[in-house]
């Protein structure tokens, strides 16, 4: 008999191909009144969940499944996973470190030097006819000061294509210092904005993390200095970078993901010197071949009795 597979996440139905091909019987459910309704229906035969750190699974969606057996995470977040309910019942989970780093440290570089330039701006008013008036000096991106809040796989990543690629110097906060990094490490956010011309938030989310870029660290940014965001919306207070845009407290913000998102607060749209990009750093042919495949063979592993790959601890 096949293993029921609850994908709670949008997919691409060649991947829904491939999980089918590998004997799960999918029930694809992105929406919350899909989810309601496989619930209903088949909650009791539910063995196994692919979701992601953004859309998770809380306690009581655990419970309504009890014979869930394994959660998978696409990509490296598990920040909305009840990881303390899923071990609670034995749960095993998993995520995918490492499978899209390389494609989000690519576009983290794209909104750093767009921002920076003004492309998006530029590009605009040229549309508009407003030629002359777009040819603003903006600033340049070599030789400027490159701060990393969260220095893991992808902050790592950043940095080394801050300075190998334009001369970039570079320096990151993270809980605690390093010891094998090459970068300077500063004490706190606040240090690391006042040092910075670009703030790259690329912590994890969650509880931990939630607004640590707030209206202190912003002011410390300064009126010509970039935030650039390729974590998770909720590590940076919408209010207040809504507030520093407004009043030019900073130079600009990059944004691949929004508090709240996919709704986008009208204020944050409508300021000039904000880009936004729908939360598509990781979302490459390379890096989606890559975390898909790290699923199936977690998937498989566990129900072939074999240890698990990635396994969230």
């Amino acid at each position: 008999m096949s293993i029921l597979l609850l994908v709670t996440i949008e997919l691409a139905s060649e991947h829904l191909s491939r999980l089918a091909a590998a004997g799960f019987e999918i029930h694809y459910a992105p929406t919350a009144s899909d989810r309601v309704k496989v619930v209903e229906h088949d909650g009791e035969r539910i063995r196994a969940v692919l979701t992601n750190g953004s859309t998770g699974l809380n306690a009581s969606a655990i419970t309504a499944l009890p014979k869930l057996d394994i959660i998978c995470a696409l990509g490296a977040g598990y920040e909305n996973i009840d990881v303390s309910a899923a071990k609670a019942r034995n749960i095993t989970i998993t995520h995918g470190p490492g499978t899209n780093d390389t494609s989000v440290a690519d576009h983290a570089m794209a909104l750093l030097m767009t921002i920076a330039r003004g492309i998006v701006q530029s590009d605009a008013a040229a549309r508009r006819g407003e030629w002359a008036a777009s040819r603003q000096l903006r600033p340049m991106v070599s030789g400027k000061r490159l701060g990393i809040l969260g220095l893991g796989n992808i902050g790592e990543q950043i940095a080394r294509r801050g300075s190998a690629g334009f001369g970039m110097s570079v320096a990151y906060h993270s809980r605690t210092p390093r010891a094998d990094s090459a970068w300077h490490y500063l004490p706190s956010p606040v240090t690391l904005a006042q040092w910075a011309d670009f703030l790259v938030v690329a912590t994890p989310g969650g509880a931990m993390t939630r607004h640590l870029v707030d209206d202190t660290v912003l002011n410390a940014l300064g009126p010509e200095g970039f935030l650039i965001n390729i974590a998770r919306g909720s590590v940076v207070d919408t209010a207040a970078l809504i507030d520093a845009l407004k009043k030019g407290r900073i130079g600009g913000a990059a944004l691949d993901v929004v508090e709240g998102e996919p709704n986008v607060p009208a204020e944050l749209s409508a300021q000039e010197n904000v880009i936004i990009t729908p939360h598509i750093a990781g979302r490459s042919p390379e890096a989606a071949e890559a975390t898909i495949k790290l699923v199936l063979d977690n998937l498989q592993a566990y129900f072939t009795g074999q240890p698990v790959l990635t396994p969230v601890r």
